[in-house]
């Protein structure tokens, strides 16, 4: 049976924030799951844009930040050191980010696979990316030992990576999660080795599809396959409220 899930799209956050309301949100989930007995809150999957800004998971090299700190400031972009895995990626407007707050002792594939196990969640999250490109026409994949959603080798030149990933988890209870590129100024990208990746370039669904590529639609198209793969019951969060001031227990 589904488990619910509230979405909360949010529009234009600035990074910091972000992530602060996730780190609350996990927070609760947690002391939840641990209470005696358990209060079930609902999990939570939060949809935004950033300003420019670039971050640093926990293995990265400072070294694949090709510009200084204090030019990027200029540029209007912060640089900021995140707790979760993978090494730098570009977060920035035209770019869907989505945030995934669940309690994977909760949930199971559509298969029926449980999804205690960080690697199959990401599996999961690349699928529903895979699903979304193909709604747009497009062939995505996945690359042997490169997590992510990759566009290609074809005529147009080797794999470029189309969704970047990156999760934490703290007693099976998520955050973090991926950045897709739609209309995103790709740009912003020469100031780094995305993702440490130094022999691949990176893509956006409007440089590779011929269809036209509007951010709402890609957003209900990814958030629903998100929520097929995950075994989410999705519903609409409060609009104009933080999710950390409405999350309340689940009835049971």
């Amino acid at each position: 049976m589904p488990s619910k899930a509230h979405v909360y799209r949010l529009g234009r956050v600035p990074y910091r924030d972000a992530w602060a309301s996730q780190a609350e949100i996990q927070r609760r989930l947690i002391e939840g799951k641990r209470s005696d007995p358990p209060q079930l809150l609902p999990h939570s999957v939060l949809v935004v844009e950033h300003p420019p800004v670039f971050t640093l998971g926990t293995s990265a090299d400072a070294g694949n930040v090709l510009t200084s700190r204090t030019d990027l400031e200029r540029r209007g972009a912060e640089l900021v050191e995140v707790d979760r895995g993978g090494d730098v990626t570009f977060h920035g407007p035209g770019q869907i980010v989505v945030y995934p707050i669940l309690d994977l002792d909760r949930l199971s594939t559509p298969e029926g696979k449980p999804l205690r196990d960080l690697h199959r969640y990401l599996r999961e999250l690349e699928e529903a990316v895979v699903m979304t490109c193909a709604d747009w026409g497009l062939e995505a994949g996945r690359v042997d030992g490169r997590t992510g959603v990759w566009i290609g080798p074809d005529a147009r030149g080797p794999e470029r990576k189309v969704c970047a990933m990156g999760v934490r988890c703290s007693r099976w209870v998520t955050m973090h999660g991926l950045a897709l590129n739609a209309t995103t100024d790709l740009a912003w990208f020469d100031e780094i080795v995305p993702c440490g990746i130094e022999d691949r370039g990176v893509t956006s669904l409007e440089r590779e599809s011929d269809l036209e590529v509007d951010l709402e639609m890609v957003t209900d198209r990814l958030v629903a396959h998100l929520g097929t793969r995950l075994g989410l019951d999705l519903e609409a969060g409060p609009e104009d409220v933080w999710p950390q001031e409405i999350h309340e227990p689940e009835a049971t």
